[in-house]
């Protein structure tokens, strides 16, 4: 009987309860629960699997471009990270008040990688998330103009709950580019949050994105209801070339 109960679960892809029900037979734990105990086991195993396979699935889906979380973040004095405001943002309520982050510093510093751990956090919190480096997204759509699929493809930016938009500014924005970032940040206005990395200070970005109507426009939503991260300190690939030597 306990072996056709194993395999219809393996059938029906409960794996959480199934390698459950499997490891309590093999243990021979089944008597150390009531019938109550024993159910509750089986579909706190099966939720614990799902929730976990659910979050796999968002960090698959987000595409980053580095592996990082929370806890592994330097908070060292000499960066300027303050880890009371860290901690706040890592409970994502940011994401839920649709509240951007803007993170600036020189490069190397750990802009992207801090960006990344708040991003994972998001996935792990039930949100979806997509990374970008901002030149190769630009890129992307305006071969999405050329072929028809610029529409759809915004629609996938929208239905995102948070937006990274890594190394923004490495380059001055065109007209098709302004637009696309404008319609992008119209888009997400009340409705998203952005992830914003860039090695220029924000004062600074009017000038990456010219023609200064656009520019108010873009900035006014972008940075009124944000909170700003600028990093300091060495390089991280100097500080570990000197660890080297």
């Amino acid at each position: 009987m306990n072996e056709a109960t194993v395999t219809k679960m393996k059938q029906m892809n409960l794996n959480g309860m199934h390698n459950a029900f499997k490891t309590a037979i093999e243990s021979g734990k089944t008597d150390h629960y009531t019938i109550d105990q024993f159910t509750s086991m089986l579909i706190d195993s099966e939720w614990d699997e799902r929730h976990n396979r659910r979050i796999e699935r968002s960090i698959k889906n987000a595409r980053f471009h580095y592996k990082s979380n929370i806890e592994s973040l330097n908070f060292e004095v000499s960066r300027n990270l303050d880890r009371t405001l860290i901690l706040r943002l890592a409970d994502c309520e940011f994401v839920a008040k649709n509240q951007n982050v803007l993170i600036t510093g020189s490069t190397g510093v750990g802009k992207s990688f801090l960006g990344t751990a708040l991003g994972y956090q998001a996935c792990i919190e039930g949100f979806k998330v997509s990374y970008f480096n901002t030149s190769k997204l630009f890129a992307k759509l305006k071969i999405a103009k050329a072929d028809g699929s610029y529409l759809k493809e915004l629609a996938k930016l929208q239905r995102q709950d948070v937006l990274i938009l890594d190394d923004f500014g490495l380059q001055a924005l065109d007209g098709q580019n302004r637009i696309t970032l404008l319609e992008i940040i119209e888009d997400r206005h009340n409705n998203g949050s952005i992830i914003v990395t860039s090695q220029i200070p924000v004062q600074g970005w009017y000038d990456i994105i010219g023609e200064k109507t656009i520019a108010d426009a873009i900035l006014d939503r972008l940075i009124h209801n944000a909170h700003r991260i600028e990093l300091s300190g060495e390089s991280m690939r100097k500080k570990r070339s000197k660890n080297i030597g």
